[in-house]
């Protein structure tokens, strides 16, 4: 079983990841070039140095919370001069199982923070708690799975989700206190 220094060895640098998206390469970007960290937090980022965190995204292109939530870790990491590197979900079930939402579920992203020995320091993930909440609302609207409209509004929530995470800087806000208080 690898460690989790072997897994961020093996894991893709995040501008590589960046570039080879199929799915949410514009949204992603576009994000990443929109969201500033608050100028207020510099004695955070001073304390955060000082731990020098390396960190591990199980992540995957097509997933709308990776969209949203990887742009604003990478300012942050940007800031606290923590190097990112990618795990693909899909390819490396062994590493995601470790991290499984609620002991069951393989949602993403997930942000593991170590340190330079590959000790875990922090875990973050799927979402901010603000967002989490929203989709569950979102979801509760939904019809029955088995219910002929099922597909088409599961459709329809998922454009209105996307249309929030790309537009709504409050989500964008959430999500970076979320991480920070992670850290703390």
């Amino acid at each position: 079983m690898m460690n989790l220094s072997q897994w961020f060895q093996k894991g893709i640098p995040s501008k590589e990841y960046i570039q080879s998206m199929k799915n949410h390469q514009e949204n992603s970007k576009y994000i990443l070039e929109q969201f500033a960290v608050p100028a207020q937090d510099e004695e955070f980022f001073s304390e955060l140095k000082k731990k020098d965190l390396r960190v591990i995204v199980i992540t995957e292109d097509w997933c709308g919370d990776a969209m949203v939530n990887v742009p604003i870790l990478l300012r942050l990491a940007e800031k606290a001069n923590m190097e990112v590197r990618m795990i693909l979900r899909d390819q490396n079930l062994e590493l995601m199982d470790q991290y499984l939402t609620n002991g069951t579920s393989r949602s993403i992203p997930i942000f593991i923070f170590i340190d330079q020995s590959g000790n875990e320091y922090a875990v973050w993930g799927p979402r901010a708690d603000s967002v989490q909440y929203f989709v569950e609302e979102q979801r509760s609207k939904l019809p029955p799975k088995d219910a002929p409209q099922f597909e088409e509004r599961q459709k329809e929530m998922y454009e209105k989700m996307m249309k929030k995470y790309i537009e709504d800087r409050s989500v964008w806000n959430d999500i970076y206190e979320s991480i920070k208080l992670k850290l703390q």
